[in-house]
C-alpha cells in the first residue's frame, strides 16, 4: 500500500485538478474556447475526480480525498437534478417529435423515414439538411408518413428543416445565423404551437465568440417566443451542454429541457462515428407550455449524432 501511496497521490491530485477545471469552467460565461472546451467535457472530468478521491481514500490522502468530495458536491447542484424528474408525467393530447442531426445529409434517409413511421413520429426537427437529401427522404417515404413540411435545406449540409404530419404554416428561417433555423406552426388539435429546429455554430473549429453570439440570438428568440400564449417546442443540436452556461441562459422564461424534466440525466448524442461511445450530450429539445412525459435516445443511421425521441403533452 505504501508503494501505491505517491501514485495514488498524484492521480488523486490530477483528478482533483480536472474537477476544478470542471466546475469552473461551467460556472463562468467567457466566450473563450479555453473555457467552453473544458466545460464540453465536464462530466468526463468529474469521473476523473471520482476515480482520484476513491484511490485517495484508499490510501488515506485526506486531504485530497476531501477536496474532491468538496468539488463533487458543487458539481452536484448541476448535474443531481438532470436526473431527478420535475413531476409527474404530464396529462394531455399526447405528440412525439424526433430531434435529427443528418450529418451533412449522409444519414441514411430510408433508415430515418423507418425509425420515424415505427415510432409514430408527430414532428420531425432536422439539421444539416441537403437538397439532395430531402429529395432521398421523399423518395424513401417521407412524404407519405409525414407529407407537410418546412424545409431550407442548403449545399453542403447548412439546412433545417421541420416535417409533421399535419399541416405547417407561417414558416421563416431565422436571420443572422451560419448554419440554418427555422421555425414554423402546426396544430394537431389543440391549437396552434409553435415549433423551432436550430442549429447554433460549434463553438470548434468555428470562433468560440461567434457560437456565443449565436447562443445569445437564439436566447433573445426564446425570450421572444416566451411572450406569446402559444406553447412551443425547440428540437435542436445546439452544440452546447447542461454544462456550458450559454445554454442554462436558454432555461429561463418558463422553458425547461425535455431531457431534464424526465429526470434522463446526461445523455450523450455525439459523435456516433468513431470507435468510443458518444461523449457530450448537445442534442436537446426544449419546451415552454408544453408538457414532457419521455426522452429516449435513438440511433441515426450514417449520422454522428444519436437522435432524441421525445413524448409530449399538449395541455
Amino acid at each position: 500500500m505504501r508503494r501505491l501511496r505517491p501514485v495514488a497521490t498524484v492521480l488523486g491530485a490530477l483528478g482533483l485538478l480536472a474537477g476544478a477545471v470542471a466546475v469552473v469552467t461551467a460556472r463562468v460565461d467567457v466566450p473563450r474556447f479555453v473555457v467552453v472546451g473544458p466545460a464540453s467535457f465536464a462530466p468526463i472530468l468529474l469521473c476523473c475526480t471520482v476515480l482520484g478521491m476513491l484511490l485517495c481514500l484508499a490510501v488515506r490522502r485526506w486531504w485530497i480525498a476531501g477536496a474532491s468530495a468538496s468539488v463533487l458536491a458543487i458539481a452536484g447542484t448541476v448535474v443531481v437534478p438532470l436526473y431527478v424528474a420535475d413531476a409527474a408525467p404530464s396529462a394531455g393530447t399526447p405528440i412525439t417529435l424526433m430531434q435529427a442531426n443528418v450529418m451533412l445529409g449522409e444519414a441514411d434517409p430510408a433508415a430515418l423515414v423507418a425509425s420515424v413511421r415505427d415510432r409514430g413520429v408527430d414532428i420531425l426537427t432536422a439539421q444539416e439538411l441537403t437538397p439532395e437529401f430531402v429529395d432521398a427522404l421523399d423518395d424513401a417515404g417521407m412524404s407519405d408518413v409525414l407529407p407537410y413540411r418546412f424545409a431550407m435545406p442548403y449545399p453542403g449540409g447548412a439546412g433545417a428543416g421541420i416535417y409533421s404530419r399535419v399541416p405547417v404554416t407561417d414558416g421563416r428561417e431565422l436571420d443572422g445565423y451560419l448554419l440554418s433555423s427555422v421555425t414554423a406552426r402546426v396544430d394537431l388539435g389543440t391549437g396552434p404551437v409553435r415549433v423551432y429546429a436550430v442549429h447554433p455554430v460549434p463553438p470548434y473549429p468555428t470562433p468560440t465568440p461567434v457560437w456565443a453570439q449565436e447562443m445569445a440570438m437564439l436566447r433573445d428568440e426564446l425570450r421572444t417566443a416566451a411572450d406569446s400564449p402559444e406553447p412551443v417546442i425547440v428540437g435542436g443540436d445546439f452544440n452546447a451542454t447542461h454544462a456550458h452556461a450559454r445554454f442554462r441562459a436558454l432555461l429561463t422564461d418558463g422553458w425547461s429541457d425535455v431531457g431534464d424534466a424526465v429526470g434522463a440525466g446526461i445523455v450523450p448524442t455525439y459523435p456516433t462515428d468513431k470507435s468510443y461511445p458518444p461523449l457530450v450530450g448537445i442534442d436537446h429539445v426544449l419546451v415552454r407550455g408544453v408538457g414532457a412525459t419521455s426522452s429516449t435516445a435513438v440511433d441515426i443511421a450514417g449520422s454522428d449524432h444519436r437522435g432524441l425521441v421525445v413524448e409530449l403533452a399538449l395541455r
